[in-house]
Formats: structure tokens, sequence, C-alpha cells
């Protein structure tokens, strides 16, 4: 193998696959990228076994081959040379990495060893434009549960339902839902939070369109040149939508950076309380008011403008309301909620399509 690429490019693909690459598994060679010549483009890729990233740059290819290397001393190698052309010329199991002023050798292991995802032969394809499903991933991936004794709420579902398609995440404390538009497949798709973690990494402005291929196992992401595959999570996921009221005794409507701000200033006095808030909507004040004890520090009451139709009160977790918050993107935000015990929705006012739950805490 030998080949000239450029630097840029170069350390923008590793800066794609090499997080995905695992030092820690069992397989040495789980911790390398493989560097592969194809067609006068060089194709890096790493996996972890669950989830596989390919970038492909152009190159000048003279030689072609094959050979993986160590994905951290790669990365930060290459991040550290200036701009300009690298030459990699490959020699055994030795890559030579040289630039006007840089020579370096660094050690490999043959890329017959190096895992592939199989591929997926007879699945079906769509696609949705690359703005409207980096944001409904902004908006929705970081509701995903950690908890792997559940790993059923540790995926992202995407689902169609009545000729539209939902992308949807709960841990069961809070639900975030968004509408990606029409969609006449019959899609139901459970797939593991950290690859969409990594796909919102990789998908810029300038992408057109995700187009989606996946099967019964596994789903291909293809965003530019990037690929990202990723195995699907097995179970049933819960019908989330008897979570999500529909009305409300107590409604407010408020400027988001109005309630934004309250919140951020009674979840300092609220760390003793695991974040706990008592949030008041008053009526006939126009008002919603949020108050948090701390006791060995004080309290504290904030108050914002609001309209607000039917009081009430409910007590809810400081950072999921700024998290629900900094995913809404409107200037106002409608907060609703039925008594202390269920469940409140914030949306956008007149904009269905992105749906934030949060569970409330007893108070």
């Amino acid at each position: 193998m030998k080949l000239q690429v450029t630097q840029e490019n170069l350390n923008r693909a590793l800066s794609s696959v090499a997080r995905v690459a695992h030092s820690r598994g069992t397989l040495p060679i789980l911790a390398n990228v493989l560097f592969k010549t194809s067609n006068n483009r060089l194709s890096l890729s790493a996996t972890n076994l669950d989830i596989a990233i390919t970038h492909y740059i152009g190159a000048k290819v003279k030689e072609e081959g094959s050979i993986t290397v160590p994905a951290r001393l790669m990365q930060d190698f290459v991040n550290s040379l200036p701009d300009g052309v690298i030459e990699l010329e490959l020699q055994e199991t030795k890559l030579h990495v040289s630039t006007d002023q840089y020579q370096s050798t660094v050690n490999g292991i043959l890329a017959d060893d190096f895992p592939t995802m199989p591929a997926i032969s007879k699945g079906k394809t769509w696609t949705v434009p690359s703005s409207l499903f980096k944001k409904a991933l902004q908006q929705v991936v970081f509701t995903a549960s950690n908890d792997e004794t559940r790993p059923v709420l540790t995926g992202i579902l995407l689902q169609t339902i009545d000729g539209k398609l939902y992308m949807a995440a709960t841990d069961s404390y809070r639900l975030s839902e968004k509408q990606l538009g029409a969609n006449k497949q019959d899609i139901r798709l459970l797939i593991p939070a950290p690859a969409m973690h990594d796909l919102l990494r990789v998908i810029t402005d300038d992408d057109q369109d995700v187009s989606i291929t996946h099967d019964d196992q596994q789903t291909l992401f293809k965003v530019g040149d990037i690929e990202l595959v990723t195995r699907l999570v097995e179970g049933n996921y819960p019908d989330y939508r008897k979570l999500i009221p529909a009305k409300f005794a107590t409604q407010a409507t408020l400027k988001r950076a109005d309630l934004t701000n309250i919140t951020k200033v009674s979840s300092l006095f609220a760390r003793e309380s695991a974040g706990s808030v008592t949030i008041e909507a008053d009526e006939k004040a126009g008002q919603l008011s949020i108050r948090s004890v701390a006791s060995q520090l004080g309290e504290n009451t904030a108050t914002a403008p609001a309209k607000v139709k039917g009081s009430g009160n409910i007590t809810l977790n400081s950072r999921y309301l700024l998290d629900a918050l900094g995913a809404l993107s409107g200037d106002d935000v409608v907060f609703g909620f039925n008594g202390k015990l269920e469940p409140t929705l914030l949306t956008e006012p007149g904009s269905p399509d992105y749906r934030h739950v949060i569970m409330p805490l007893k108070s």
C-alpha cells in the first residue's frame, strides 16, 4: 500500500471513526483502525462488534493494500501534524507516515483478522433529510436510558404510525418524541443510543440526506462519505404514547428563555434535594413560579409572566426540565400538567412535531 492524502481529510476521517475503536476489549485488533484502499479512495473503519463506522476520503493511490493501526495513536499523531500532504507506505506490517518535516513508523496488525459486520442483503431502504434527522437526534437521544439492566430502554425507537415517521426515547423518568414527516413504509426499529450518538457526531449541515437500510437484525446509515452499521436492540418497546397527556387541568404559555432562567436560578438551591423544585402556575396573577429549598443554604422563589389556564403546582427534577427546554427551539413554550402525580408535557405553541414528557417527583 502506498498513497498520498491530505492531513485535513485524514484527520477528519480518524475523528469520525476512532472513538468506536474499543481498547478494553478482549481482541487487541478492536483498538485499531482499518486502512484500506479501493477505487482511488482510502477507507478508514473501526468497530466494537456492535457498531461499525467507515469513512471514505479521496487519495492518490499508487499501490493498493490494507493494514490496521492503533486508533488512539493514529488520531493523536495525525491531529498534531501541520496542514499539507501526508504519504503513507506499508512495508510488511509497518506503516510509514511521512510529511516534509516528520517521518514515523507505526506498527500494525494484518487486516485479515479485522472483524466485519455482516452485509444487509435484503433490506428496506428509505431516506430522511439530514438536517431534520440531526435535529431529531438532538431532541431525542439524550432521554434514552443508560441502565443496561433494562436494555430495551437504552434504544432509540424509529417507527411509523399512520403514515408518519417518529423517533422516540425514554428512561422511564422522561420521554421525548419527534415527528420526521411522511413515510409509507412499515418501520419499527430499536437502535442502540450509542450508535445514534455516533451518528449525530458525523452528520454535518452540508449533507443532503441520511439513507437508512435495515433488515431484522441491523441498520445501515449512509451520510455523505460515512457509513455506520449497528445491530438492533432486541425486545418489545413499551407503549409510551399512553403516558402522553392530551388534556390539562393546568397549562401555562411563556417565554422559553424566562422559564430557563428561573429554572437555572432555582436549581442552585435544589442541589441538596437532587434537583427537586416546585412549579406553581397562578392563573389569577398570570405567572409561573419555581420554588426550591436547601436546608443548609436557604430558599429561593423565582417568577415569570405567563398565560395561565387553571392554577396548580407540581414538583419536578430541575435538570430534566433544563434538558427539555434546551431541546426545544421556539421562543415560547407550553407547559401543561394534571395534578401533582401526573406527567407534565412541554411543547411549542402550534408545533406538535416535538413532545417532551417529564414524570413528577413526590413533593
